[in-house]
Formats: structure tokens, C-alpha cells, sequence
């Protein structure tokens, strides 16, 4: 009896340090349609297979970085403009691997009656707060028509918020600026309003994770396995798609096939994708878009562009 118990305890003292090897990661996100591919690696186990103990919380871009600063996630995904705000804002972060691109996933809705963007001066034009994704995507496809933000009146709606208005008719509202699942909402009722411009015809929007750099330091194992169980939710979405969609879908309050018809407006990005992204297009984007954040006052400063990605995790 002694000696069962002695090996029971020795047992569990060696089962222990197997445990405690588990690294906790918070992850701060929304529910775009591009970061679902992290929804999934959680749900189906793939990070855990690589010693991760994952938690994602969901946050709006305007606060992601708060969260970051304050240490309540260690980790975001976010656009590529938005880690060079952030940075600039004192709040240091570094990008690991690219999730996606939107094709057409990202966009301007409007009432009917507009007929193009120029037709937006002097109109009420929804958007989120600056340093988002949609304020910026508003500011590029107006100054790719020669205007900028101060030739609208804004209003602040998130994402949701935004194409619901639009549905709804609300009066005081001329454009919006949305995302998937929500601009399908738009697509689905053309009597209420219609998308005028996407980024199959501004492609500006790109999605990268990314780490705090104390976090790298501290866990290049952690961080390498974050890499590799993203890759890995790709490939699964490839080996077993309906039950893929089903698990992200969910996570967005979609049918499994109703989250399909939404992801094929964007490209997830897989490792040799990512390679060829952070070659040379990663750090020309960020160029253009630090020089347009400066300019319509999202950041007073362009920080060091060369810090903002560390690429040893996709190799």
C-alpha cells in the first residue's frame, strides 16, 4: 500500500512539470471574418498542441492596444497600419506573421442615390475611431479621389453598428464603412443601400499578428508555436473545410455555410505567402501609410518602421 502510494506521488510530481510547461497567451481580436483562423486553431487544439494556453478576448481595434499597454493580452491581430499607430502611441508591438488580405472583404456602403465617392462631399459618412482600420480605409479610398476626411462629417460607428444603419435607412446617414460578416448584410438587401467601393478596388487592408516585444523575448517558443498552429488551422481549413467553417462561423453567429460565402471575399495568408509579403510589400505599405496616418493627424510622429516586424517565425 506504502509503496502504491509512493509511486502515485512520484507520478504526479512527474506530471507536474509538463503542466507548468504551458504558456498562457491572451490574444485581443474582433470577430473579422480574417482572424477567425485563430477561433479555430483555439477550438480544434492546435495551439495546445504546441504547449499553448490560449485565451482570446474580444476587443475593438479603437481599445486593442490599451489592452496590450495595460498587459491584459499579450498579443493582437490587427491591420498593418494599426501596429505603426500603435507604436507611435508609445505602445510597442511586433508583428510575426500575416493572417490575411482582404479581396473585396472590406468596403463603403451607401444609400441609394450616391452614385461615387466624390458624390460623399459634404455628407455624413459612418466610420470607427480614428486609428481603426475602417477610419483609415475611409481616409485612403477618399484621398485616392482627391479629398480627405475633412470633406465628410463623421460619425463614429463601429463596424455592426454601421451596416445596421444602413439597413435600417437611418436618415441622417449618407455612407458607412464596414467589414465582413456585416457588409454581406448590405449585399443581401440592395434595396436598403449598395456597396460602392471595396478593396478589390483600394487594396489596402492586411492583417498581421503580433507580439508585444517583451513577450518575443520571453517566449520565442511560445511565439513560434503560435506561427505554426496558425499555418495549421490553414491547413485544416483545407483538409476538413465544412467542419472549419462551421467552428468559425460559430464564433460570429454564422451557419457554417453562410461563414463560407463570407471568407471567400478575403485571402488567408499561408507561410510561403507570408514570406513573399514580409520580403519587400510589408515594409512599402507601411511606408505609404505611416506617411498618410501623419498626415491626417492619426499619429504626430512616424516611429522606427524597421522594428515593426520580426521574421524569424515564418521561416
Amino acid at each position: 500500500m506504502k509503496k502504491t502510494l509512493i509511486s502515485v506521488a512520484l507520478s504526479a510530481c512527474v506530471a507536474l512539470p509538463a503542466f507548468a510547461q504551458e504558456t498562457k497567451v491572451a490574444i485581443g481580436m474582433s470577430g473579422w471574418t480574417g482572424f477567425a483562423p485563430l477561433t479555430l486553431a483555439k477550438e480544434a487544439g492546435l495551439f495546445k498542441k504546441y504547449g499553448l494556453d490560449v485565451s482570446i478576448k474580444k476587443i475593438p481595434q479603437k481599445d486593442r492596444h490599451l489592452a496590450i499597454a495595460s498587459g491584459d493580452v499579450q498579443c493582437a491581430a490587427t491591420t498593418v497600419e494599426t501596429w505603426i499607430g500603435w507604436n507611435a502611441a508609445g505602445v510597442a508591438t511586433t508583428q510575426i506573421f500575416q493572417l490575411d488580405k482582404s479581396f473585396g472583404a472590406d468596403g463603403m456602403v451607401v444609400k441609394p442615390g450616391i452614385a461615387k465617392i466624390s458624390d460623399l462631399k459634404g455628407k455624413t459618412v459612418a466610420a470607427s475611431a480614428p486609428g481603426t482600420s475602417p477610419y483609415f480605409a475611409l481616409a485612403w479610398m477618399l484621398k485616392k479621389n482627391g479629398m480627405t476626411v475633412k470633406d465628410v462629417k463623421l460619425v463614429s460607428l463601429e463596424p455592426q453598428a454601421a451596416a445596421n444603419a444602413i439597413i435600417a435607412g437611418t436618415a441622417d446617414l449618407d455612407a458607412a464603412m464596414t467589414y465582413e460578416p456585416y457588409l454581406s448584410s448590405v449585399r443581401t438587401k440592395p434595396e436598403a443601400g449598395k456597396i460602392i467601393a471595396t478593396t478589390l478596388d483600394y487594396p489596402m487592408v492586411m492583417d498581421t499578428f503580433g507580439c508585444t516585444p517583451k513577450f518575443l523575448t520571453e517566449n520565442p517558443k511560445a511565439a513560434q508555436g503560435l506561427a505554426d498552429a496558425y499555418f495549421d488551422a490553414l491547413a485544416m481549413i483545407k483538409s476538413d473545410p465544412k467542419k472549419s467553417f462551421e467552428i468559425m462561423g460559430a464564433d460570429v453567429k454564422q451557419a457554417g455555410d453562410a461563414f463560407e460565402k463570407s471568407q471567400a471575399f478575403l485571402r488567408w495568408q499561408d507561410k510561403a505567402a507570408n514570406q513573399k509579403f514580409f520580403a519587400g510589400e510589408h515594409a512599402a505599405f507601411s511606408k505609404e501609410a505611416a506617411d498618410l496616418l501623419l498626415e491626417i493627424g492619426v499619429i504626430k510622429a512616424i516611429p522606427d518602421l524597421s522594428k515593426l516586424a520580426d521574421t524569424r517565425f515564418i521561416k
